[in-house]
């Protein structure tokens, strides 16, 4: 019982944060929409836990924003196509994954979300650092207190936990909370 108490005592503190980041929360939602009325493209991205996330996440905003009638959120995960995955990490390196995936792709304006519970994961810095050199507009969703992901993003939804399945919990939340504000966004836009 006393495992139960702790782990929903600490995804009760995730949700905590989470509204004392609305403000936060409503900027991602903003920069999206900001995004879909440019014509512009997202890429989300993520490795293990936050893969499957970035991978909701995308549905979420391809599918689950759609209004009938207006063009759907132009989004693409980056851990999704797994033969793409595993032919940049095995002929290239594994940090590569991400970072070549924008490459050619990623234009100024565009919007790149980084999932990574650490903040620390090498390939999704480094995929950050090149969104970042080709003005692209960075959004870092992270744990562990940030990690250098908070420091290179230009918008940073940070939690304190150390525990991944609550992360990913939360991280999983967030994701439905911003989709439901980006439709909200579209439908009276």
């Amino acid at each position: 019982m006393s495992l139960i108490n702790d782990y929903m005592n600490g995804l009760k503190g995730a949700c905590d944060e989470c509204i004392k980041q609305a403000d936060v929360i409503e900027k991602i939602a903003d920069i999206i929409y900001k995004a879909y009325k440019n014509d512009k493209h997202i890429y989300i991205f993520g490795n293990g836990g936050s893969a499957t996330t970035a991978a909701h996440f995308t549905r979420d905003l391809k599918v689950g924003s759609a209004v009938k009638g207006k063009p759907k959120v132009r989004v693409e995960g980056l851990a999704d196509n797994i033969a793409v995955v595993t032919s940049i990490a095995n002929d290239v390196d594994y940090n590569s994954i991400f970072e070549l995936q924008l490459i050619d792709n990623l234009v100024e304006g565009d919007v790149v979300i980084a999932i990574s519970c650490s903040g620390n994961s090498p390939n999704v810095i480094k995929a950050v650092e090149y969104a970042v050199g080709r003005k692209a507009v960075t959004v870092g969703i992270t744990g562990f207190g940030g990690g250098k992901l908070a420091q290179i993003s230009g918008t940073s939804m940070v939690f304190v936990s150390k525990d991944y399945g609550q992360l990913e919990d939360i991280h999983l939340g967030l994701a439905h909370i911003i989709s439901y504000l980006v439709k909200e966004r579209i439908s009276n836009g």
